[in-house]
């Protein structure tokens, strides 16, 4: 089983990535963010456990991140995309371990998704998530609230704004850029400061002969 690791700054586009990623080269998107929200919808004991880490404004800790995530990779019998893991080094260690454990993951390219702070912003404020499928749109370009692909409504995310991002940009280069030195020769570095068909192009590029 091949995995892809996406590290990225917020606003970055590792969702649209992955998406892309998911639909064309047939690999499984796990992203901790949807699996921990799945987990507090369902009203499960550790989405209980969870609700309260995060309304207390507390982190959710490693061993959360890791039970969540190891019940899911479980279930994979794909190729996989991960989103969102690892975000720290003792979850990069976290990973290491599993895959000594279940012996049939390899770490195949660790993708870095480099964007201008000032242009993440931009997204940031400007971005629209359908609350059905999850599509991602701009109110630059977007006519009305509706999602172009199911039709259901657009909205903006509250933690979408500049201040939120500044603080979770800066938590991503104290806690996560520090893995692209952990991960070395498999880092490989794109970059989404333009428009998706060059950021799909660059895509193609690194994962021709994958399908």
């Amino acid at each position: 089983m091949k995995c892809i690791i996406l590290i990225a700054a917020p606003a970055a586009g590792k969702g649209t990535i992955s998406k892309y990623i998911e639909d064309k080269y047939n690999y499984k998107h796990i992203s901790t963010g949807d699996l921990l929200r799945n987990e507090i919808k369902k009203n499960t004991e550790i989405g209980k456990k969870i609700k309260s880490i995060i309304s207390s404004g507390s982190l959710v800790g490693d061993d959360v991140i890791k039970e969540v995530f190891e019940k899911e990779f479980k279930k994979s019998k794909s190729n996989i995309i991960l989103d969102g893991i690892p975000r720290t080094l003792a979850q990069a260690k976290m990973l290491d371990e599993l895959d000594k454990e279940y012996d049939n993951i390899e770490i195949d390219k660790v993708i870095h998704i480099d964007i201008d702070k000032e242009i993440a912003i931009d997204r940031i404020e400007n971005r629209l998530i359908c609350e059905n499928c999850g599509s991602v749109f701009s109110k630059k370009v977007i006519k009305d609230s509706k999602c172009t692909k199911c039709g259901d409504n657009l909205v903006s995310r509250e933690d979408d704004n500049k201040e939120t991002f500044l603080d979770r940009y800066n938590t991503f280069l104290k806690e996560t850029k520090p893995l692209l030195k952990y991960y070395g020769d498999k880092v490989i570095t794109i970059y989404n400061n333009s428009t998706l068909e060059d950021i799909y192009k660059n895509v193609d590029e690194l994962l021709e002969g994958d399908e």
